[in-house]
């Protein structure tokens, strides 16, 4: 990949999430339904993907692209009709909810700011996945293999932690879910979806390839986001205001993202 398809697919990234998150803005507004926000945002990563891996921005075998745009597909399919599944019942995400409470007046204007603030914040993960997917090297190669193997683990690891928590809330129990990994994390969904993007920083590297190495802020991006910002710190602060001293006490037993044995 030269300078100048590198700039190329950085552009292609840029403008395809933004135009995905103009969508999405467009979609809250008509629906009221800010949980719609997710599902876009993951068909249109997906999407954004899917299409960078198989354009010709470098002399990538088109077997590596194919599998790369495979993997995009896998994901988005997975997260975004998991996400739809659960936006067709709910009224709002109540992160997204509470932000425009705060605004008043102001929420269409600064809500529309922040998701265009996401689609620059998602061009690092677009650019991992293009990047993994026009590497030069030969295939098939042990990266791949491996970057496959990383990627199943978080796929399938994701799947079963949101198909617990949905099992929960369908039992009709109540209070916090801590039961299978819910008791080794207070966030494993978040915490496969960290693993499942190092898969792109596995495929990447390659000899005389070096813009394969900033594949590496994937992983990075989606742990930053998840961890610090959008995920965990919004979500905690629901759930607390929510169950009040019983997630105190979840909180004070079990590990805040990566699973580990409960304390106590």
């Amino acid at each position: 990949m030269s300078a100048v398809s590198f700039a190329a697919a950085l552009v292609f990234a840029a403008v395809m999430m933004a135009a995905a998150m103009a969508l999405a803005t467009r979609i809250e507004r008509r629906t009221g339904n800010s949980g719609w926000i997710d599902v876009v945002w993951s068909f249109g990563l997906g999407t954004t993907g899917m299409l960078g891996a198989l354009l010709p921005f470098g002399d990538a075998p088109f077997e590596r692209r194919l599998f790369v745009a495979a993997l995009a597909l896998g994901w988005a399919l997975r997260l975004g009709l998991h996400i739809a599944g659960r936006t067709r019942r709910i009224v709002a995400d109540p992160r997204y909810a509470r932000l425009r409470r705060d605004w008043g007046a102001q929420a269409d204007t600064r809500m529309a700011r922040l998701l265009q603030m996401q689609a620059l914040a998602s061009i690092p993960l677009a650019l991992g996945i293009l990047l993994a997917a026009h590497s030069p090297s030969p295939v098939p190669g042990w990266r791949d293999a491996a970057g496959g193997l990383v990627f199943a683990v978080g796929l399938t690891g994701g799947a079963i932690a949101d198909g617990q928590l949905r099992a929960f809330v369908r039992s009709g129990r109540g209070g916090v879910c801590d039961r299978g990994l819910w008791a080794w994390s207070r966030h494993p969904n978040y915490f496969f979806e960290c693993l499942l993007w190092c898969a792109y920083a596995v495929i990447a590297p390659a000899a005389a390839y070096p813009w394969g190495w900033l594949a590496l802020l994937a992983p990075v991006c989606i742990t930053l986001l998840l961890a610090r910002i959008s995920g965990i710190p919004p979500l905690e602060e629901h759930m607390l205001a929510k169950h009040g001293a019983a997630y105190r006490a979840y909180q004070e037993r079990t590990s805040a993202l990566v699973p580990l044995p409960p304390r106590g």
